[in-house]
């Protein structure tokens, strides 16, 4: 065995972990976000489903239906321009944290805080005893 085989395993081992650990985080994301979609009155599947959990997201909290290609463009300037492209992802994220707390009857603090720690947050309002109130956003067509 040669030193390039060693170098192999290592990567392969590296690239199964970042896989197992990607599959699991998604799987609890997908949990925490259906677990608020179902007390919203939606199914619990649709936090699983990229994209159209979004569009879930923005018809619970009032936003448009426009606001998931916010989202969209956001993710691909992140792609593109990593730095400005992370910040808009992040920004984009609190707005929408902020109207999904407000939806749950939580605070503007609790929104920003849920923008910043999305899995512990999203955790808390997702098992918490907090009912869904409505849309926190007058949509505008």
């Amino acid at each position: 065995m040669d030193d390039s085989t060693g170098v192999l395993a290592l990567i392969m081992g590296a690239l199964a972990f970042v896989a197992v650990f990607s599959l699991v985080f998604w799987l609890y994301l997908g949990f925490c976000l259906g677990r608020l979609f179902e007390r919203a009155g939606k199914p619990m599947w649709t936090g699983f489903v990229p994209i159209y959990n979004w569009m879930i997201w923005a018809e619970i909290t009032g936003r448009p239906n426009w606001w998931v290609a916010v989202w969209i463009v956001a993710f691909l300037a992140s792609w593109i321009m990593p730095f400005i492209g992370t910040l808009a992802v992040w920004a984009v994220l609190i707005i929408s944290s902020v109207d999904l707390a407000k939806s749950f009857g939580k605070d503007t603090t609790f929104g920003v805080l849920m923008g910043i720690f999305f899995p512990i947050m999203a955790a808390i309002l997702a098992f918490g005893d907090d009912a869904y109130v409505g849309p926190s956003v007058t949509a505008q067509q």
